[in-house]
């Protein structure tokens, strides 16, 4: 994947909290006190207006909700050095090479390269879940960030004799499969929650031989100006 070349693109990064309803946004690693992480989820423009008719184009009972966006570096590291402390604590007979695969599973490799960046580092992935009219997610069988099997977006779809309770679950995933798919997002087989437009992770699992998204950074006042001035 990282070897699919970046036209790169000169789209900036919107925030969603600008988006009207039904799109609701939780950024949720600020919400949990993840060192470095904003209170906004932010995303390319063109990746905006996909959402939004992602958005509309579900019943009027249910809503999108984004989680988190672009991703600032650190948050990047953190997640991955995290993830990678609790499954080496639990698997200590893991080498390496084992350790660093199932880290990987749920966790993208830090990357700044312009070459090869991690892809919520693009503003080209977000991670979406899906709410009912109240507000409150609905059940999608797991957690977000859940780092288990059970995450992988078709994971219900193996249950033989699925009760209810999984029943409703794989149908909400289908829901925001289908309506994701529809507007051209790729899905993380590993997440169901995690989608890509434009980035790498898009190109391949879309077929398309470039990637649009390189990395990206917000405007800041000090950005503006040293370009400014």
């Amino acid at each position: 994947m990282s070897r699919i070349p970046i036209t790169g693109s000169d789209e900036p990064l919107v925030p969603l909290s600008l988006a009207p309803s039904p799109i609701k946004v939780f950024p949720v690693y600020a919400k949990q006190d993840i060192p470095g992480a904003i209170n906004e989820c932010y995303v390319r423009e063109g990746v905006y207006r996909r959402l939004l008719k992602v958005a509309r184009s579900l019943p009027a009972e249910v809503g999108l909700v984004i989680l988190d966006g672009w991703r600032p570096w650190r948050v990047q590291q953190y997640l991955f050095d995290t993830l990678q402390e609790v499954i080496r604590s639990h698997h200590p007979e893991l080498s390496d090479e084992s350790l660093l695969e199932r880290t990987r599973e749920f966790v993208s490799v830090p990357s700044r390269e312009a070459s090869s960046p991690s892809p919520h580092l693009t503003g080209g992935a977000v991670d979406v879940t899906l709410s009912d009219a109240d507000g409150l997610p609905l059940d999608m069988g797991t957690l977000f960030d859940e780092a288990v099997p059970a995450s992988h977006t078709v994971a219900l779809e193996a249950i033989p004799r699925p009760d209810a309770r999984q029943r409703q679950a794989r149908d909400n995933r289908r829901r925001l499969h289908g309506a994701m798919r529809e507007q051209g997002f790729t899905n993380l087989p590993s997440e169901w929650w995690h989608y890509d437009a434009g980035d790498q992770l898009w190109a391949h699992y879309s077929g398309h031989a470039q990637a649009l998204y390189g990395p990206a950074e917000r405007e800041t006042i000090e950005s503006r100006w040293r370009r400014q001035l």
